[in-house]
Order: C-alpha cells, then sequence, then structure tokens
C-alpha cells in the first residue's frame, strides 16, 4: 500500500518539463545578452578608435570572456545532454516503475526488489539534480562576470568621455593662442615693415647725389667697384665717407626700433664669375671678406656687432646673367637689408 501511494505521488508532480523549460529560457536570455554584449562592443569600438591602449586592453578582456563564454556554451551544451539523457532515463525509470507496479500487483515476493530498484532509481535522479544545480551556479557565475565587464565599460566611457572634454578644451585654447600669436607676427611685422621703410627712406637722402647706387626689393645695391679696388677687400678712401653716412643712418634707426624687434642688417658680398686671382682662393672668399669689411666699417662707427650679418654668396646670385663687362660690374656689389634676425 505505501509503494501504491508513493507511485501516485510521482504521476502527480513532475518537474522535468518546467525544469527543461527553465533551462532553454536561461540559454535564450543568456544568448540574447552575449548578443547585446557584442554589439555595445562594436560601437563602443568604433566610439574609442583613438584610444587604442585602453581598447587593446579591453578587446583582451573581450576575448579572455568570449573564452569563458565558449567554454560556458559547451558546458551548457553537455548539460543539455545530460538534460536529455536524464529525460530518456526518467522515462525509462517510468517504465520501470510501471513494469514494477504491475509485478508488485501480481506477486507480492517481489516487492521487496522492486523497492530498492525504485530506491536506487531516485538516487540516480537526486544526482543529476546536483549536476544541474552546479550547471545554474556555473551560469550565475557567468551573469555577475558579465555584469562585471559591463561596470568596466561604463567607466571606461566616462574616462574616454572627460578626456574628449579636455581635448576639445585644449583645442580651443590653442586656436586662441594661435590666432593671437599671429596677430603679434602680424603687428611684429607691420612694424618691422615701417622701419625698414623709414631706414630706406632715410638712405635714399643720403645716397640722392649717387646714381650708381640703386634699389632692387627691399635692399640696397651698392657697386664694388665703387668701395673697393679690383680683387681687394680694402675700402677706398671715397668709399668710407658713404660708409660712415649709412653707419649714422643706422644708428639713427637703431634708437628709434623698440627693444623687442629682433632686427639685423644683413650685408651680403657679391662677384662676377671670372676667377679671381691674388691671395684669395675663391670668389666666395672674396666676396665673404667685402662683406665683413664693410661690417667692421659698420661697428666702428658704433653701430652694435650683434646688429650686423655679414655674408658673401660669390658669384652664384647674379643680378645680370649675360657675359658681358656691364653685366660683371652690375654682378660685382654689396647688398644692404634690414631683416627680422
Amino acid at each position: 500500500m505505501a509503494a501504491r501511494a508513493r507511485a501516485r505521488g510521482l504521476n502527480r508532480i513532475d518537474y522535468w518539463p518546467g525544469f527543461v523549460d527553465a533551462m532553454a529560457t536561461l540559454i535564450l536570455v543568456f544568448i540574447f545578452l552575449l548578443s547585446v554584449f557584442i554589439l555595445a562592443q562594436f560601437f563602443l569600438g568604433q566610439e574609442v578608435t583613438s584610444k587604442d591602449t585602453v581598447l587593446s586592453r579591453l578587446n583582451a578582456q573581450i576575448a579572455e570572456l568570449t573564452d569563458l563564454l565558449s567554454l560556458e556554451r559547451s558546458d551548457t551544451r553537455d548539460l543539455a545532454d545530460q538534460l536529455a539523457t536524464l529525460q530518456a532515463s526518467l522515462a525509462a525509470t517510468t517504465s520501470d516503475r510501471d513494469r514494477l507496479q504491475g509485478l508488485l500487483s501480481a506477486s507480492g515476493a517481489e516487492s521487496g526488489a522492486a523497492e530498492g530498484r525504485i530506491s536506487s532509481l531516485e538516487g540516480e535522479l537526486e544526482s543529476e539534480q546536483q549536476v544541474s544545480q552546479r550547471a545554474l551556479a556555473q551560469v550565475e557565475l557567468l551573469n555577475q562576470q558579465i555584469a562585471a565587464l559591463r561596470r568596466q565599460l561604463s567607466a571606461l566611457e566616462e574616462a574616454l568621455d572627460a578626456s574628449e572634454g579636455r581635448n576639445r578644451e585644449s583645442q580651443v585654447r590653442i586656436a586662441d593662442l594661435g590666432r593671437r600669436l599671429n596677430v603679434a607676427l602680424a603687428e611684429r611685422v607691420q612694424e618691422l615693415s615701417r622701419y625698414r621703410s623709414d631706414f630706406f627712406g632715410r638712405l635714399r637722402q643720403i645716397l640722392a647725389d649717387r646714381p650708381d647706387i640703386q634699389v632692387v626689393g627691399d635692399r640696397f645695391v651698392l657697386p664694388a667697384s665703387v668701395l673697393f679696388p679690383t680683387g681687394s677687400d680694402n675700402i677706398s678712401g671715397e668709399a668710407l665717407q658713404e660708409l660712415d653716412k649709412l653707419g649714422d643712418a643706422i644708428l639713427e634707426l637703431q634708437g628709434q626700433i623698440p627693444e623687442e624687434i629682433n632686427w639685423v642688417v644683413r650685408v651680403d658680398g657679391h662677384t662676377d664669375v671670372r676667377p679671381v686671382t691674388g691671395r684669395f682662393g675663391s670668389n666666395w672668399e672674396l666676396s665673404a671678406a667685402r662683406a665683413i669689411a664693410v661690417v667692421r666699417r659698420l661697428i666702428d662707427r658704433g653701430i652694435a656687432p650683434e646688429r650686423l650679418v655679414a655674408a658673401g654668396f660669390g658669384e652664384f646670385r647674379p643680378l645680370d646673367p649675360d657675359n658681358t663687362e656691364e653685366a660683371y660690374a652690375r654682378n660685382r656689389r654689396i647688398e644692404l637689408k634690414l631683416t627680422e634676425r
């Protein structure tokens, strides 16, 4: 009679269909969460491409989590197979139970063996339930890992947003500084241009009676034949007076230009293409020596050395490319130019 009561109790309560539905629903929810997680990773990867280091670390974490998910998915499939096996075992157990009930009805002598078989089957069922509980615990642990990863992603997004805000503020400050620098440079250029204009005006007044001195662009051009004997860097006596006048004009300008403008007068020496003879080994050496001689004379006149630059160009910047005496005479020259250092 007790065996029949237990048999009727087993017929009324059947846990397995609900358990299988719950597991299937849990698997679907897990797959949906995994899909949402992958999509979130994709869009987040597009937004934070400029943060390579952070993304590399995050990708490594995602790869590790993907491996864990693959392992858990494999375990889930194994659990599903085990559930199917349990269902088959349960069906076999039910069949055995029915067969045993028939045998018990037919022969009370075999009731002890049937009860032993039922107890064994119940033990197997309990063992399978414990396996299912362990699988559920593993799924719960995986869900906790996913939640922790989401919190990390949220923290990374906040850090990236703050960094982008700082970058935008820095770019605005840099743009403002660049604009102010451009305005200051433009003002400096305009101021230097004004003093250059005054300088040229003063030199024109001084050299008004010298038709052989020309203005070419932003430079005063003095013929070398007026300043130096042929093949020499010694300034002639007549030219010394003209250079002294130039020095006085530069001194007057030096007292007018503000200290913050870093200006210099560049003295360039030029020769023609014909080879030089005498103590100079090349036209380059001759042109440099003549420029230095003019600079020394201006320094002797009282001009600060840091405001003067001497440069020799030899025959490599001719005013006239022709091979005539007139062209050679034009190309042998000293040029003065007011410029910013």
